[in-house]
């Protein structure tokens, strides 16, 4: 598939035709100047390139608009930064057919050197943008511009300072200039507070998008269309029928070379803070007035409003044990590599739910899935209560799924019950649909102007209005990380925490992904 123009198959397995829409290129009046800052770092490499090859091979961007320019401060010229990035945009599996375009975007890349905090670097940076739009013979003002911040968030008010001082475009011929930020997004309430202020400063909340790759994730997009389109979970999502919401990360290996990075934040901050509160809202959120990004955004927030403070004994942390053992680690870290936490939001639909928020470094198994428990059937007449609850789960990496965990008759002659599953497997319900990664969808809404799924800033904060009590206790020594062995799954004293909260495990019941 060219980078040229391209249409979704229209399949009514896949789409209701009603709701189907034309996929063509990224088009507006202007040229598209795409600028990644910090293009020579790991982030660009990995997930910022490789988004942006992907759409321009779906013919998401149009070669005869877009131009991507890439900032940072190493000395390198335009081919040392193509040949950076090369090996990471495509698969050697797929590297033929993909050639011709990869050869062609390869092109559409310049790379501008220079500090994060210096005019003349930006001024150089602006000029190879102004020539770029000159080129495509683009009216003054009407140009688009977005820049993608890949670094880390100490850089982002001085980058923001030089962006608005030299680079911005004129936004009243129909232009735009906008800037993606990646988390973290401060450390706790005011370290976020003041970088928003000094963000907010520059620029206005509709050129803001903070990215949280979580939020482009397909069973996370699909959880509005799940819970708010089909009359089924109407009536059974609330605290009538939900014993407890399960949101859990893992990861089968450590820190792995970024001890010391990893070791100013934690788990809580890293994967707890943002990418599992975020789905905790989609999870809990109340049915917004319509699809508009600001009405979604404000149901999320009102559920953030509605947590109540975290309570000591509701909390587990744990660190893996050879952590340590990082020279970059402190030998007496207290940093958490695993923690378990229940929040417990005050709502008439919620009240008495635990959310457990669950997530690890060094477990038994690498996986992240929301899992709905329900509550027992009254009167249970087949005495099956013991095999496991009824539990809704949404697998979102890896093997994309869904499944509803059911108790049913076991086929024979005797009236025994087992449990099984409805299954809806992605890889095996939608074969040959490619799904994106997040980061494509991700940036394709900013070119779009869509926040749907960024943060907002009134969202941020009252996600740290949450979890900065804790942590400033856990910085303080006050709660302490419990050792836990490699491959585990983590500190026995999490899973008792989970039966204290209600959760009950199924035993003799393992899901298997289905084959083709």
């Amino acid at each position: 598939m060219g980078s040229g123009q391209w249409h979704v198959e229209k399949r009514s397995t896949l789409k209701n035709d009603s709701f189907v829409k034309e996929y063509n290129p990224v088009s507006e009046t202007g040229s598209l100047s795409i600028i990644v800052l910090g293009a020579s770092g790991d982030l660009a490499k990995k997930k910022t390139f490789p988004a942006l090859f992907n759409l321009y091979h779906q013919g998401f961007l149009n070669p005869d608009e877009v131009h991507i320019f890439g900032y940072a401060r190493s000395k390198i010229s335009d081919e040392e930064l193509r040949d950076k990035i090369h090996g990471y945009l495509v698969d050697e599996k797929n590297a033929s057919e993909k050639a011709e375009a990869l050869s062609k975007f390869l092109k559409l890349i310049k790379y501008v050197s220079g500090p994060y905090d210096s005019e003349e670097g930006f001024k150089r940076l602006d000029k190879a943008i102004s020539e770029h739009e000159i080129s495509k013979k683009t009216s003054e003002g009407s140009s688009r511009r977005l820049f993608y911040l890949a670094l880390p968030p100490s850089v982002y008010p001085s980058v923001s300072k030089m962006i608005k001082a030299w680079c911005t475009n004129k936004s009243d011929l129909g232009g735009w200039t906008r800037i993606v930020v990646e988390k973290p997004f401060g450390k706790d309430l005011e370290s976020a507070e003041q970088l928003s202020s000094q963000i907010g400063a520059l620029f206005d909340e509709p050129q803001i998008y903070r990215i949280d790759h979580y939020l482009g994730k397909e069973l996370v997009q699909n959880m509005l269309v799940l819970r708010f389109a089909n009359r089924l979970f109407l009536p059974l999502w609330n605290r009538d029928n939900i014993a407890n919401v399960q949101i859990v990360f893992r990861e089968d290996f450590g820190t792995e070379g970024r001890g010391g990075y990893f070791d100013e934040y934690g788990i809580i901050r890293d994967i707890i803070q943002n990418h599992l509160l975020q789905v905790l809202c989609l999870v809990a959120m109340e049915k917004p007035i319509s699809l508009k990004p600001e009405h979604i955004r404000d149901e999320k927030v009102k559920v953030l409003q509605s947590v109540i403070p975290i309570k000591d004994e509701e909390v587990v942390l744990g660190q893996y044990e050879g952590y340590r053992d990082d020279p970059t680690v402190p030998n007496d870290s207290n940093t958490p590599t695993f923690a378990t936490t229940i929040l417990r939001i005050d709502n008439e639909r919620w009240e008495g739910v635990p959310f457990i928020l669950k997530a690890g470094k060094a477990m038994s198994s690498k996986k992240a899935d929301i899992r709905i428990q329900f509550k027992d059937v009254p009167g249970d007449i087949f005495k099956c209560q013991n095999q496991g609850r009824n539990e809704f789960v949404i697998r979102l990496q890896p093997s994309e799924a869904m499944y509803m965990k059911l108790t049913v008759k076991q086929p024979g002659l005797e009236m025994q019950t087992v449990q099984s599953e409805l299954d809806l497997s992605y890889k095996q319900r939608y074969q040959g649909v490619s799904i994106p990664e997040a980061y494509e969808r991700l940036i394709l809404d900013t070119i779009r102007g869509d926040q749907q799924h960024f943060v907002r800033r009134d969202e941020l904060k009252a996600a740290w209005e949450i979890f900065t009590p804790l942590l400033h206790r856990i910085d303080k020594g006050e709660v302490k990380s419990i050792p836990y062995k490699q491959g585990s799954r983590g500190p026995a004293e999490a899973d008792q925490l989970l039966k204290k909260a209600g959760y009950m495990q199924t035993h003799g019941y393992i899901w298997i992904p289905p084959t083709l």
